[in-house]
């Protein structure tokens, strides 16, 4: 993928020297609260590989996000295909993110996000961009509604990823972004 650029941020493919950041997310309990699992060094390794490639071979996916004055990776954002959730349409594309803790409420992720509605939009054509969470993670429903997804309370579904040996994860919530939405959105804003 080509690097792209917001106000604060860099959003671009992952690099070796992101890799403890990577591992870190993904097995602090605080990032991931709404998750059935935590991943150790080897697992966060074939994660991110797994994430560069893909990248590589579409243009776009779950991209590291990196502060522009510092050049401090901090998690990732980005919209990647949902061919493992059954409960979404085929080619259903969403919308994602994870940060380490400290770089919480500071505003990145609806930044990256915003850029990354753009290229999908715009660049990608999409006619609609999903999200989905955990029902009672509310930050990032928090997020999803600053973006102007509107919640689809008919398409909530239990997640196939997520074993029956945690209950209280499986019910994820569906949020929505039509290209016509976020065009007037963008109008609107101006």
């Amino acid at each position: 993928m080509r690097p792209m650029r917001t106000e604060r941020l860099i959003l671009r493919n992952w690099e070796e020297r992101d890799r403890e950041l990577f591992h870190r997310i993904n097995s602090d309990e605080r990032v991931m609260e709404f998750f059935p699992f935590r991943r150790n060094r080897a697992a966060a390794d074939a994660k991110m590989d797994e994430f560069r490639a893909r990248i590589d071979e579409d243009g776009h996916g779950f991209a590291a996000a990196e502060i522009a004055a510092t050049g401090e990776c901090i998690g990732f954002v980005g919209i990647t295909g949902t061919e493992d959730v059954d409960s979404l349409p085929a080619g259903a594309i969403e919308i994602g993110w994870r940060l380490a803790p400290e770089f919480w409420g500071k505003g990145y992720v609806t930044e990256a996000a915003e850029a990354w509605l753009a290229y999908g939009f715009e660049t990608l054509g999409l006619d609609e961009i999903v999200s989905f969470a955990v029902a009672e993670n509310h930050r990032s429903i928090a997020v999803m509604r600053r973006l102007g997804m509107r919640a689809d309370p008919g398409a909530g579904f239990d997640h196939p990823a997520v074993p029956d040996s945690h209950p209280h994860l499986k019910r994820h919530v569906l949020y929505r972004l039509s290209r016509l939405d976020w065009q007037a959105r963008k109008r609107a804003a101006r």
